[in-house]
């Protein structure tokens, strides 16, 4: 069982029409099928993907949708600076 995360909702109207219609979580016959769904509703960034499980989860779930960026910070960032 996948658990939409409220960050998966605000990323993809699709994904929030889902949780409205049908709750907050997707059962799916496997990992790949999950990682499927997440990037047809993700659209070209890449913003949603499948999160595995923390161990401290006591539920029974399998995966977490999630959406955010991904990426490598800009490392050029002069922003902070130590002395």
């Amino acid at each position: 069982m996948v658990v939409i995360q409220p960050s998966a909702r605000k990323r993809s109207a699709e994904i929030g029409r889902w949780v409205n219609l049908e709750g907050p979580t997707r059962e799916f016959g496997s990992k790949a099928l999950a990682r499927e769904w997440a990037r047809a509703c993700s659209g070209p960034d890449g913003s949603l993907w499948i999160q595995d499980v923390v161990p401290w989860d006591d539920r029974d779930v399998d995966g977490y949708l999630v959406g955010g960026e991904r990426g490598v910070r800009d490392r050029t960032d002069t922003s902070v600076t130590s002395e």
